[in-house]
């Protein structure tokens, strides 16, 4: 990591930036005119949003149960914001469509919204015993895919300094995703901040600096 990126920064880097980011540079790979969704609005689906939106003339689209993520990821420069349902409900599609909940009911969702010819990438990790049901007719019919992407297909060494030059470059500014700064003796509030939809990336501090 190059001296001249923060801890602050360095920190968001290697999980949810490389996991929602490398999934939109390594597999969705926008193409200009088409348009990028994301389903699920925590720190690796809002770190998919800010890097669809370093790409020329692709059109992003942010998709979250709560408000507070569909405010937040509008700030951040998301062109449409949807609910599941209204997404759904108004026939949204896109190119590429970025599952990142974990939840089977996001990956219906996502399939739901990718376009003919289009690939759905889920990054989101449900439990082992979790199952869904398809139709694989559709996907042959429409020449769609479905895609896994542990850690967004990555490589650390190769992609964490593309993302250090986006950043460099101001095009990909990952502060936006910290929700607070906490000591760590408030961990578990912050565990409870995460768990109601609360946050988007909370950092500690081991200094005390808040």
């Amino acid at each position: 990591m190059p001296h001249e990126v923060p801890p602050t920064v360095a920190a968001l880097l290697g999980c949810a930036v490389l996991t929602g980011g490398g999934a939109v540079l390594n597999v969705g790979d926008p193409q200009p005119g088409q348009s990028v969704a994301v389903v699920g609005l925590g720190g690796v689906g809002m770190a998919a949003v800010l890097t669809a939106l370093t790409y020329t003339d692709v059109r992003v689209v942010a998709v979250d149960q709560l408000p507070e993520k569909l405010s937040a990821a509008k700030a951040l420069g998301a062109h449409e914001i949807y609910t599941p349902q209204q997404a759904t409900a108004g026939g949204v599609k896109a190119a590429v469509v970025v599952e990142a909940v974990g939840h089977p009911a996001a990956l219906h969702t996502a399939i739901g919204l990718t376009a003919p010819g289009g690939r759905t990438i889920t990054v989101g990790l449900p439990p082992p015993d979790v199952r869904i049901s398809l139709s694989p007719l559709d996907f042959v019919t429409e020449g769609r895919s479905l895609i896994g992407s542990y850690l967004g297909s990555a490589v650390p060494s190769h992609d964490i300094p593309r993302f250090v030059s986006l950043w460099q470059s101001g095009r990909l500014p990952v502060e936006s995703l910290v929700t607070s700064t906490i000591r760590l003796d408030d961990i578990n509030e912050a565990m409870d901040h995460l768990a109601d939809g609360i946050a988007v990336r909370q950092l500690i501090s081991f200094t005390g600096d808040l």
